[in-house]
């Protein structure tokens, strides 16, 4: 009888309790160790990840190169937006513009009429990426972001060292829908952004993605073709380059580019 009532005390509800508690407990200091430990390893290949990226955009990246060896190449600086000039602190590589954008200090409001990326706020300053052919720049990369039909899209638009003419666009994180608005990863669509133009010979910016095809006779310097069947993810690129490279955005930076390539600085 006593054993019969020791095993009912063991399986009793509140034993029951006692046990999945602890188990639950040790389970979940597992899983807080483990990312704890793991969490140096994925910042390190998030780094890595964009590192690519921007080299892809950039067109020097090299299948099975040594990522952060061919990253040194690469200047980083940190930019002003406001002014268009570069700082020295914060710390460029550090610096995390979409964490800073909702900081009191470091982030500013967008005004509504100039939001055209549907962001809400930016940081105050934003990094870039500078490669130079001595001491001339030969080209920018600058972080986009804005909205897609159904995400935020986030890319990078490399830049000829005139502030002007594009050498490529390319977007690493979105959920825009399959097969219709992730067309802006397919390489046959990139490749029609190299040689396009952000500004008109009036500094009017006229860079943007057109409903369906650019037609025959068409802005061929400033436009590109549109995505078949998404075209809101298609105006969302539009509205996302028309604020990063407006005068709310890199616009000053890009005008100072532009200045220092004709000569008048």
């Amino acid at each position: 009888m006593a054993d019969g009532r020791d095993t009912r005390s063991r399986d009793s509800i509140g034993n029951t309790f006692i046990v999945a508690i602890g188990v639950s407990l040790v389970c979940s200091v597992l899983v807080a160790s483990t990312a704890v430990l793991l969490k140096p390893e994925q910042e390190k290949n998030r780094t890595l990840f964009r590192q690519q990226i921007v080299l892809e955009v950039a067109g020097i990246y090299e299948p099975g190169a040594d990522i952060a060896a061919l990253f040194e190449g690469v200047e980083t600086r940190l930019v002003e937006l406001d002014s268009g000039e570069y700082v020295d602190s914060p710390e460029a590589e550090s610096f995390d513009a979409l964490a800073a954008a909702n900081d009191p200090e470091l982030g500013v409001a967008i005004p509504p009429e100039l939001d055209t990326a549907v962001i809400r706020r930016r940081a105050r300053f934003a990094p870039i990426y500078v490669l130079h052919d001595g001491t001339t720049i030969e080209q920018v990369i600058l972080p986009v972001y804005g909205a897609g039909l159904w995400s935020t899209m986030y890319g990078y638009l490399a830049l000829e060292g005139d502030g002007n003419t594009v050498r490529g666009l390319q977007f690493y994180e979105h959920a825009e829908t399959p097969g219709l608005g992730d067309q802006i990863d397919r390489a046959d669509w990139r490749a029609q952004w190299p040689g396009k133009q952000l500004f008109d010979a009036d500094g009017n910016l006229r860079i943007e993605v057109v409903r369906g095809q650019v037609p025959p006779g068409g802005d061929v310097l400033h436009q590109v073709d549109g995505l078949s069947g998404a075209t809101l993810t298609g105006r969302g690129v539009s509205d996302l380059l028309q604020y990063w490279t407006g005068p709310h955005g890199f616009g000053p930076y890009l005008e100072r580019l532009r200045r220092e390539a004709s000569g008048d600085d």
